[in-house]
């Protein structure tokens, strides 16, 4: 058994001191998942790989939520990394805070890239619904999108085979680009009814 299984056990039995031993142990597991997700963010955002290793270490502590090893942690840190994200890309795309405004890069004098909001949260609430069916795919696509991890890497933290996992990356891959075009169709087909 693993010192992290070993402490997530004594937590969940009720030690309050081994999640302060926890952190340290997988502080830089958790760092390097975060800063692989938000090199995917658009640059000049505020939020920093510290805070969101933070962020989402709290709310794993302060769920009611049980861990069955390293896996399973890792798993719902990405987890909770992908809420943070979301959250934030939601708020950013309000108009209360800009909105869809195109930012604007003042020390080059050209616009920045738009932030992938949009495409997050559309990722986001797909995955529900295919977590709802396949449960296996989509933790591997919420380790991969929203964790950075490799597939082989998700595959690793998930306890199963690379094999399994590529399999089950190409599946959830071609049904989020299935459920995407049929949410561009019906969108399309509402502005065209407008």
């Amino acid at each position: 058994m693993s010192e992290v299984t070993k402490l997530i056990e004594q937590f969940e039995a009720g030690d309050v001191r081994a999640v302060d031993e926890l952190l340290p142990i997988v502080y830089n597991e958790l760092r390097h998942l975060a800063s692989q997700q938000l090199a995917n963010e658009a640059p000049g955002q505020s939020l920093q790989t510290s805070d969101l290793v933070h962020d989402a270490y709290l709310r794993l502590v302060g769920s009611n939520q049980q861990w069955k090893g390293r896996g399973h942690f890792l798993g719902a840190a990405a987890e909770a990394m992908r809420r943070i994200l979301v959250e934030r890309a939601r708020k950013k795309s309000r108009i209360k805070h800009g909105g869809r405004l195109a930012r604007v890069q003042l020390s080059e004098g050209t616009p920045s890239a738009e932030p992938p909001a949009d495409e997050v949260i559309i990722v986001s609430d797909l995955l529900e619904t295919l977590n709802k069916i396949h449960p296996l795919e989509a933790q591997i696509v919420k380790l991969n999108y929203f964790a950075g991890l490799s597939i082989s890497e998700a595959g690793g933290a998930l306890g199963i085979s690379t094999t399994t996992a590529y399999r089950g990356w190409t599946f959830a891959r071609a049904w989020l680009h299935e459920a995407i075009q049929g949410e561009d169709a019906e969108q399309r087909s509402q502005n065209v009814e407008e």
